[in-house]
């Protein structure tokens, strides 16, 4: 064989390699979104516990006040009704784990300090909205609800994410009601995934634009688009009702369960498998 030929034919290999390293490396392209967005999918035991209902906003807290939102009188009126409830956990200075939403207690209580900056005692010296009602302990609200209704609770990122998450899973170990967990922070969900891989565990999100103040441009698009899913694998995208980006369609179609927050009519119950609702009063259960 010529040395002419022998270059022609390694020439014609090294172009066969060349175009399957390229055609390999846009299907590898392709398949990452996928990747990042892929959820796990919950068992029919887990789905059939908590789809067809609608979960009152923390708690069935009233547009004047007058019942506070994460209030005990909330979560009682809430379970009375049959309705599933959503609240909110996050740690105090002390490291209790108590039912809150806000990184401060100004708008709820009228205190400008963070909820992390006080010590139990403390806080539970404030009055929610100007009425009796107290900050409660988590333990305090598993205590009232005692099964009746099934439990939505969102875990508050902060200074002490995995304090937070043992002591929240803690507490659900002793409960013998139905509960799941959700976080807007994957990586709260993912400490669920890793480290109680039973409990049925959710995503939450919004459109971008609601993540500017908080995230840079790219992550802001990243979690708006579920796009760190590969870090928690959600079995549930509890999503900003309005239009859902295509990624959420998709992560829906792949397994996950569609709930939708916060929703304000009947008309928020279609083609969802949950509602967290408020300021109105639907059925209890939809499906």
């Amino acid at each position: 064989m010529s040395i002419i030929r022998k270059v022609k034919r390694i020439k014609k290999a090294v172009k066969v390699v060349k175009t399957g390293a390229k055609v390999l490396g846009t299907a590898a392209l392709a398949a990452l979104p996928i990747y990042m967005l892929a959820p796990a999918k919950p068992s029919p035991r887990q789905k059939a516990q908590f789809a067809g209902r609608n979960y009152a906003h923390r708690g069935l807290h009233s547009e004047d006040r007058t019942v506070p939102e994460n209030s005990l009188a909330a979560f009682e009126l809430a379970a009375s009704k049959g309705y599933g409830i959503e609240l909110d956990v996050r740690l105090t200075r002390d490291g209790e784990v108590v039912v809150f939403h806000d990184d401060t207690l100004k708008r709820v209580c009228g205190d400008k300090s963070f909820v992390q900056a006080k010590s139990l005692k403390q806080l539970k010296e404030l009055s929610l909205c100007g009425t009796e009602e107290r900050i409660p302990l988590f333990s305090e609200v598993l205590a009232l609800i005692d099964g009746r209704v099934p439990l939505i609770v969102e875990l508050k990122s902060g200074m002490h994410d995995r304090e937070l998450c043992k002591k929240t899973y803690e507490l659900l170990c002793g409960y013998k009601g139905v509960a799941c967990i959700e976080s807007f922070d994957p990586r709260i969900v993912g400490w669920f995934r890793k480290y109680a891989p039973d409990m049925l565990r959710g995503q939450l999100s919004a459109r971008p634009k609601r993540f500017k103040k908080q995230l840079s441009p790219p992550m802001a698009f990243m979690a708006g688009n579920c796009l760190m899913n590969f870090v928690s694998r959600p079995q549930f995208i509890a999503y900003e009702i309005g239009r859902r980006p295509l990624t959420v369609k998709l992560a829906n179609a792949m397994g996950a369960m569609n709930i939708g927050w916060t929703g304000h009519d009947a008309k928020s119950e279609k083609g969802r498998d949950a509602v967290i609702f408020e300021y109105y009063t639907p059925k209890p259960k939809y499906k």
